[in-house]
């Protein structure tokens, strides 16, 4: 999966649209499931992203009639989306998985250095939190949403993504603002993973899917990337 992304952040434009749109329709599919949802609006709400995400890119030029433009289309497909479907929550669902969706296309545009960025934090985070957790141990962090974290799990994510952050921030020259940011946006990947774990908590399921032999569904693995994505546009927008 690493390779698959970073081949697609490499290559820009039409593959790393497709491979983004993909993975949004697939998180919304698994959100549908999660919460009972009737297939059909659900393909619905995934025709509407997916077809958003593949062409709002190229109808929505300069940027800045992107940031203008793109948020109100989206609440508008998300609207259609409940009303087809009935459920607030597959509007809310499109929203959540479809505006950082859309952050990560328009940070391709300004900027593919940050987008490797906010890959390799997250990466980092999750990594550095696991082998932190498994080896430190200590008190949990939130037993009722995720029994397996603990609070040293969430200090090494944090520590992982603030030096993995700053490496990768040196060698793409970017803004010193990406040098210092990679732990707090470590703790933001990680709120991320909480709020995906309550809302399986909720909804009595241990994944969001199974496409994924062995590692849930693809909400299970992109749960930390979404706050991430909106936060690093933020970064760029300040700094590029």
């Amino acid at each position: 999966m690493i390779l698959v992304a970073v081949a697609a952040v490499y290559l820009g434009g039409w593959p790393f649209r497709l491979l983004v749109a993909l993975a949004a329709v697939l998180m919304l599919v698994e959100w549908g499931a999660m919460h009972r949802i009737a297939r059909n609006p659900v393909y619905l709400a995934c025709s509407l992203l997916g077809g958003f995400l593949l062409f709002a890119p190229t109808l929505l030029l300069p940027p800045g009639e992107m940031l203008i433009a793109a948020p109100a289309i989206l609440a508008g497909l998300a609207l259609l989306a409940g009303l087809a479907g009935r459920r607030v929550t597959l509007a809310g669902g499109l929203l959540y998985i479809g505006i950082p969706s859309f952050a990560l296309l328009l940070l391709d545009w300004l900027s593919y250095e940050a987008v490797f960025w906010a890959l390799t934090v997250t990466w980092a985070t999750d990594i550095f939190a696991y082998f932190a957790g498994r080896s430190i141990g200590g008190p949990k962090l939130a037993p009722r949403i995720s029994p397996n974290k603990t609070w040293a799990g969430l200090i090494g994510g944090m520590a992982g993504a603030e030096a993995i952050g700053a490496l990768v921030a040196s060698l793409f020259g970017l803004p010193a603002i990406f040098l210092w940011n990679g732990a707090i946006l470590g703790l933001i990947a990680q709120m991320g993973d909480l709020y995906e774990s309550w809302l399986k908590r909720r909804a009595g399921v241990k994944d969001s899917g199974s496409i994924l032999p062995g590692h849930g569904g693809v909400l299970d693995r992109l749960d930390g990337l979404l706050p991430v994505a909106v936060v690093t546009l933020a970064l760029a927008a300040l700094s590029l």
